[in-house]
């Protein structure tokens, strides 16, 4: 679920100035971060997702978890309200491309942290993207990647959903064909929109069916649809959210090469992935990564069993959650111990 709330604890910011983005613009940019156990000479890298913040991100970084002797630091994507914005840069270009993502979290470990290399990269969603495309772009700089939930390139089927909530934003009254902040207004009855289409996509039918929502606390589907999708939704700024989901949509590793070639850009990877799709996700189908495991050298496909749907990466259920960890902590050959899942940083 979107995290509703900006926490600013612990959160540190480093400014690039005139980074280049793919388009050619040129601009100053602050990258948000935050550095979890600095003194561990081993580092992982794990970016935000969609809707997600630093401090919300699932990072496996308390103790018992399988990054706990890992320097783990979480950044925030450009775009996404923490980072340079839409919503607090004037001058933020109008689109953005993973590329430009991936040159600014490189730039602020090398530039700015010291650091040399990278013992993995590890996201959900649009942070399982950034991993992929961290693989293509640097390819002797990580030793691991581990995407949960998230593809190498954007299916048009992911590409349609996207459409949905999009437009139920754009042509809302008060978006008011984006003049609503020339009008000193939030487009709240867009954004509301926009939660409420985008919902019913990140669990799956069975999940709905099962009515696990309450579980969660909620009486019934309405009570959680307002709480968890409007509410959350209504906190964001509308140009960070389309801005983000226009980025989505153009996933594409294949970018990364000139001749633009996807399957070409999997198969050079030369880092060691641990690819986790949900069996019922239906943004990022696990059919999807079976597909691109195929093409990678040293791919390892592990499909979370799960009726949470999209959201069962991102940290949603205990379960999941704790079988993420230790798939992780094998696959790095860390030891993760008995999970605290009081610990947890939930997405």
């Amino acid at each position: 679920m979107p995290s509703s709330a900006k926490d600013s604890a612990g959160i540190e910011y480093h400014t690039i100035s005139s980074f280049r983005f793919t388009s050619g613009y040129t601009h100053d940019i602050r990258i948000a971060y935050r550095s979890i156990n600095p003194c561990s000479s081993k580092k992982a890298l794990i970016p935000t997702c969609y809707g997600g913040r630093i401090n919300t991100t699932l990072s496996f970084s308390s103790p018992q978890q399988c990054l706990s002797s890992h320097h783990v630091i979480v950044v925030a994507m450009l775009g996404n309200g923490e980072s340079s914005s839409p919503s607090n840069d004037a001058d933020f270009p109008k689109s953005l491309d993973y590329r430009d993502q991936i040159n600014a979290q490189h730039s602020l470990l090398t530039q700015h942290l010291g650091i040399k290399d990278l013992e993995a990269v590890i996201g959900f969603s649009m942070g399982a993207q950034q991993a992929y495309y961290w693989a293509c772009m640097y390819p002797s700089f990580l030793k691991y990647s581990i995407p949960i939930c998230g593809s190498a390139k954007t299916s048009v089927h992911n590409y349609a959903f996207l459409e949905g909530p999009k437009a139920a934003l754009t042509n809302s009254v008060d978006y008011a064909d984006g003049t609503y902040r020339a009008k000193g207004s939030k487009p709240t009855r867009g954004l509301r929109a926009f939660g409420r289409t985008y919902c019913a996509w990140a669990m799956s039918a069975a999940w709905f069916r099962e009515r696990k929502f309450e579980s969660m606390g909620f009486d019934d589907v309405e009570s959680f649809i307002q709480a968890e999708w409007e509410d959350s939704f209504e906190s964001w700024d509308a140009e960070d959210l389309l801005i983000l989901a226009r980025m989505w949509q153009a996933g594409d590793v294949g970018k990364t090469r000139e001749d633009g070639d996807f399957l070409k850009a999997l198969e050079g990877i030369e880092a060691k992935l641990l690819v986790m799709p949900s069996r019922t996700d239906t943004y990022f189908p696990p059919e999807d990564s079976e597909t691109e495991v195929k093409h990678l050298q040293h791919g390892e496909l592990a499909v979370i069993e799960t009726v949470w749907g999209h959201m069962a990466g991102g940290g949603a259920n205990e379960d999941d959650t704790r079988w993420m960890n230790d798939k992780i902590a094998t696959f790095l050959g860390t030891a993760s111990g008995d999970l605290d899942l009081k610990t947890l940083s939930l997405e």
